[in-house]
């Protein structure tokens, strides 16, 4: 080379230009020839390093999964080779440990919500609703108006009533006047009788008027009675088309529409239904396998489907006696054979429940009408005993008693008696023959499903 630095792509520049020395260097045909050429053959050299770089590396990580393959393979073998397994003296059984904690028995039942005072208010007065002073959701006081239905009529009876009462009181005043007359006449009568002046058929007859005008006035004293009752009993009709609240509460439901008739002649028709929600009650439906358990005055508690995690408490103040099945009975209902085996036959093919009720209170009144209740009834409580899974106990023997199978420290297994106390149907507390820390057979594996790899392997 002639001291000038090589560029491939572009003309040599010359080595050391002076900064004066400005004027462009000329190339050669021949030289630039040799130079492309160089600057190719260099770029060709370099790519087939990279190849064959990078052909390296794919044989070096072949070969490396090789080498994890036939380690996996041995580790395998070994694992699998007679004799390498630890032999585990319970591989056919589930065990779990006796601990200690709490244990609450509860019998479980479906309630319902309902205020502690309901009541559908009717209208007992027939007639067009003219005025409705309420709305759902109202609160109400003891006396409130709610409806108004119209009273034209009433009134007429009233003025009627007190008519017939007026004209009896005539009567009487009359009949009071004429008594006095004919007691006069007798007195006449009598008087002239004692002097032979007059005749004993007319004293008789002065007698008997006055008897008479007696009996009439007594007859008037009774319908003057009668007469005021019906006044009284129009004024109460009145009353009636004026519809009150009979308690404090909550309007639930309004029945009627302002403009709509009434007709109280057979029955009478709702109008609003009023409840007390301050204070709600729970009907739980305990069934026929559980009401022995229960008693008056255990603590009950639950949960509403809206809100899992709250629980709400109270105690149960009552228990029917008898299911509500009982209201089909042939006794209450009277009905014929047939009715009676067909009743009594789908009565014993049917659950039986008994209900019971405890009230709690509804400050924020979270709780509403008819919501489902979960509802826990607490049979017994103990804290901090021994206490071991349900599934390890054995079936309840002639004698009551009641056994688990125990996982000694020899690799046995051991029968043993135990003093069951409370039990929550997932575990039992322990109060004999059974030790924290020990451990109880569960259940038995099936030994077509056990795995063989029940261990670590013996080889490594």
């Amino acid at each position: 080379m002639d001291g000038r630095a090589f560029h491939p792509g572009r003309s040599p520049m010359p080595a050391a230009a002076g900064i004066g020395n400005l004027a462009p260097f000329r190339s050669h045909p021949v030289r630039d020839f040799f130079d492309v050429s160089r600057a190719r053959f260099y770029s060709a050299g370099a790519a087939r390093l990279g190849y064959f770089a990078a052909r390296r590396a794919k044989v070096t990580a072949r070969r490396a999964l090789i080498v994890v393959a036939i380690g996996l393979a041995l580790f395998a073998a070994a694992w699998l080779r007679p004799g390498a397994q630890a032999k585990d003296p319970f591989s056919d059984v589930m065990l779990a440990f006796a601990t200690r904690g709490d244990v609450i028995q509860v019998v479980q039942a479906s309630g319902a919500l309902r205020p502690t005072n309901l009541v559908a208010v009717g209208s007992q007065a027939s007639g067009r609703i003219t005025s409705l002073r309420v709305k759902t959701g109202q609160a109400v006081r003891k006396g409130e108006l709610l409806a108004l239905i119209d009273s034209l009529p009433q009134e007429n009876d009233i003025k009627t009533a007190e008519a017939a009462l007026a004209d009896a009181r005539a009567q009487k005043v009359q009949k009071q006047a004429a008594l006095i007359y004919a007691e006069a006449v007798l007195a006449r009568q009598k008087a002239a009788l004692a002097q032979n002046a007059t005749s004993k058929d007319a004293y008789e007859s002065a007698k008997s008027s006055v008897d008479v005008n007696r009996a009439q006035l007594e007859s008037l004293d009774a319908q003057i009675a009668q007469a005021e009752v019906k006044v009284k009993t129009a004024k109460v009709n009145l009353d009636y088309t004026r519809i009150v609240a009979p308690m404090d509460g909550v309007i639930l439901l309004v029945v009627a529409q302002e403009g709509q008739t009434l007709n109280a002649v057979q029955s009478a028709p709702t109008v609003v239904v009023l409840g007390q929600i301050d204070t709600m009650r729970v009907r739980a439906e305990i069934s026929e396998a559980d009401v022995a358990k229960v008693r008056v005055g255990m603590t009950a508690s639950f949960s509403i489907l809206g809100d899992p995690s709250r629980r709400w408490s109270g105690t149960l103040a009552t228990v029917d006696p008898a299911p509500d099945s009982i209201r089909s009975d042939a006794v209450i209902t009277s009905n014929s054979a047939t009715s009676s085996s067909s009743s009594s036959s789908s009565s014993s093919s049917s659950a039986v429940y008994y209900y019971g009720y405890f009230d709690v209170p509804n400050p924020d009144g979270l709780l509403k009408t008819y919501m489902t209740a979960q509802v826990s009834i607490h049979l017994g409580e103990v804290k901090n005993v021994v206490l071991a899974p349900t599934a390890a106990l054995s079936p309840m023997r002639d004698d009551g008693s009641r056994t688990v199978d125990v996982a000694t420290s020899g690799g046995k297994l051991e029968s043993r008696k135990v003093l069951v106390g409370l039990d929550d149907k997932v575990h039992f507390e322990a109060r004999d023959g059974l030790k924290e820390g020990e451990r109880v057979v569960i259940g038995r594996r099936d030994p077509a499903l056990k795995s063989n790899f029940s261990g670590p392997p013996g080889g490594f």
